[in-house]
């Protein structure tokens, strides 16, 4: 989807310019001049009759909610790759860009901003590289260990959050573009060697020169995961597009998710921060979705009836205790008809029951109450087949109430999954007229599903969407992709962007305008939205999780190439700070990452103010749909700078700049 102009040579220091944005009527920066003359003669004249409205025309109706300001063009001068903390506030290139902020004038009478209006975000110490605010090791330790409760989120109260910029390691260098990057991987970026080690029997990753390698190899796919993935598609249709969205509990590196990726399979792995150092950082490396997180004793951050697939790899979750709530929890965000895969113990446990160091009444146990458990849910065993074995869920709970009424959980919010505790008790699908209709509605298969009207919508079940609406939503978020990409042309070049973040989705339409792209997004649905979408996005095929923005998302440092936020600081007005969300924001964001933000003009004003602090290249443009609306965009680029050099760096990196 190439843009109207060539795209700028990319390099370290690159960032917006007045020569990266073709021409475009609703460019701020082009209508600079035209927008000043008008705002002064719309002044002039409200002095000169005073303060009584003098017209009801559509532009004086705007100009009176925008206050009269002097406009200033600013300009950034490049930043040395040697400059330090104090001086790092420059940019890495000139850049013209727009200020709305009423500024008082200096002694000549310019409207010029005072040094210090701007509050300047300090660089965080080098240990804090890695660090995520709600999984944080050693917090985690005041916490239960039963259960593995101490791993699940605890975030830090107000007064411990960091006020400061997370840095990168030294030596840190963009990723691969994918598909390379599936398998491959910078060592500077992730300079973890216990993995290449722990686990280079089963062939999870190594080490060769400056960069890993992951060969896709696992404990139960000696064979690779490729060949794995070929396995399970002899015994569930892996091509048809009846299985698009898939969960991968205690993913490892996630070489199952990555692998696929190219079977059109959209796979959201997890796992907890534990021993196993960064490989929930890996799998983000290496471009695959994937989150922090673990079964415990809370929902996953998913909605009912979520995914086609669950998938479960020698993952080491005791899915035969605590009276089965963890295979109850699958079953909660596995969809009518969806499949959940083992393989790993006690799976063909005749054969490798020495190997596993356990007994064989010890494992054999073991799986037969999975299989009661299982047999509880209403779950068919589809197949068992060498080492991997496949049950169903039923595409209706229509047999299933009558024969098992009592342990179906009473009436509740089945998509609440946000710090909700587990409960031993079966979810209920939507009511059936008879056998053999889906429960909940049947899907398209894909690529039909991104577009469909989804069930959830269809039946009317998500207040205030029509079909009718999300077709209209659909639309209006095509335009505005296209818009962003005719402003920033970087978003036109293949394989600049592969890790996107949509902080309030919706209905995904975000999301779906980049489907012909080598990119996927995290459709996050905010806690505090006022209608919980998230099943939609689902249903269309995507992947989210839920978030409350005034925390800490569960990823690491340097996750995301592009995060967009559509009325994201609106919504959490009077709820937390600003600069909280916009330093999560940085934490998360790639050195050289993008940043699209829509608000209020006046909401954007402030934004731009710490997005400045935290040394952004910041640049505001008009609304796609002209300069009348109060909303603006703002596009703002993370600048590259990375943690000093110390004794144990290995310097992968020529002259990384050190802030």
């Amino acid at each position: 989807m190439a843009g109207p102009r060539t795209p700028p040579y990319y390099s370290p220091t690159y960032k917006p310019n007045a020569a990266n944005f073709p021409s475009s009527p609703y460019s701020i920066r082009i209508n600079v001049y035209t927008l000043a003359i008008a705002i002064t003669f719309l002044c002039s004249i409200t002095y000169l009759f005073g303060r009584g409205s003098i017209s009801t025309s559509p532009v004086s109706n705007v100009a009176a909610t925008i206050p009269c300001i002097p406009l200033k063009i600013t300009s950034t001068a490049a930043a040395s790759n040697n400059s330090k903390l104090s001086s790092s506030s420059s940019s890495s290139s000139t850049s013209s860009q727009l200020d709305f902020s009423a500024n008082q004038g200096d002694d000549e009478g310019e409207g010029v901003a005072p040094d210090d209006s701007v509050k300047v975000y300090p660089a965080c110490d080098i240990k804090y590289s890695e660090y995520t605010p709600c999984e944080d090791p050693q917090r985690s330790l005041k916490f239960k260990r039963d259960r593995l409760i101490y791993r699940e989120r605890h975030c830090p109260d107000k007064s411990q959050l960091l006020k400061c910029r997370i840095p990168a390691p030294y030596g840190y260098k963009k990723p691969f573009k994918w598909p390379k990057s599936r398998d491959l991987a910078w060592y500077a970026n992730v300079p973890h060697k216990e993995l290449t080690v722990e686990k280079a029997v089963q062939n999870w990753i190594r080490k060769e020169g400056d960069k890993f390698r992951f060969p896709g190899g696992g404990t139960m796919f000696p064979n690779g995961a490729d060949a794995y993935v070929d396995d399970i598609d002899k015994l569930i249709n892996l091509k048809d597009g009846s299985i698009r969205t898939a969960i991968d509990t205690g993913c490892g590196v996630a070489s199952w998710g990555a692998y696929l990726l190219s079977r059109d399979i959209l796979a959201m792995s997890f796992a907890p921060r534990d021993t196993h150092e960064a490989q929930v950082q890996f799998a983000l490396e290496r471009g695959v979705p994937a989150l922090i997180g673990v079964l415990a004793s809370k929902r996953l951050p998913y909605p009912s009836r979520a995914f086609d697939m669950a998938h479960c790899s020698r993952c080491l979750i005791p899915w035969d205790q605590y009276d089965g709530e963890y295979l109850m929890e699958v079953d909660r965000v596995l969809r009518p008809g969806g499949y959940w895969i083992l393989s790993g113990p006690p799976i063909r446990w005749r054969k490798y029951w020495k190997g596993w160091e356990r007994t064989r009444d010890d494992l054999n146990g073991e799986q037969t109450r999975i299989e009661e458990v299982a047999k509880k849910l209403c779950w068919k065993k589809f197949v068992e087949k060498d080492d991997i074995a496949i049950w169903q869920k039923p595409y209706n709970h229509f047999q299933c109430k009558q024969q098992k009424n009592k342990l179906m959980c009473p009436a509740q919010d089945t998509d609440k999954a946000w710090y909700t505790e587990l409960s031993t008790c079966i979810t209920p699908l939507p009511q059936v007229s008879s056998e053999e209709e889906v429960a909940g509605g049947q899907l398209e298969k894909w690529p039909k599903r991104l577009h469909a009207i989804p069930p959830r919508i269809s039946s009317g079940t998500v207040n205030g969407v029509t079909a009718e609406s999300f077709e209209k939503d659909s639309q209006l978020w095509q335009k505005r992709v296209s818009y962003y990409k005719s402003v920033d042309n970087k978003l036109n070049q293949p394989g600049r962007y592969r890790n996107l973040l949509d902080m309030n989705a919706y209905l995904g339409g975000f999301a779906a305008s980049w489907v012909d792209d080598p990119v996927w997004v995290m459709n996050v649905v905010p806690v505090e939205a006022e209608v919980n979408t998230l099943g939609v996005i689902y249903e269309r095929g995507l992947v989210g999780t839920y978030q409350n923005w005034c925390e800490a998302m569960s990823t690491y440092p340097r996750t995301y190439d592009l995060i967009h936020a559509d009325s994201i600081f609106t919504m959490y007005k009077d709820r937390c700070e600003m600069e909280d969300i916009l330093l999560e924001m940085d934490r998360i964001l790639r050195p050289e990452g993008s940043v699209i933000i829509r608000e209020d003009v006046d909401i954007l004003v402030e934004v731009k103010k710490i997005a400045d602090g935290l040394k952004w290249d910041t640049l505001i443009v008009d609304h796609e749909d002209g300069p009348m609306e109060r909303e603006k965009l703002l596009f703002a680029v993370k600048s590259y700078w990375t943690a000093p050099a110390t004794q144990d760096s290995n310097n992968t990196s020529t002259n990384p700049r050190m802030f």
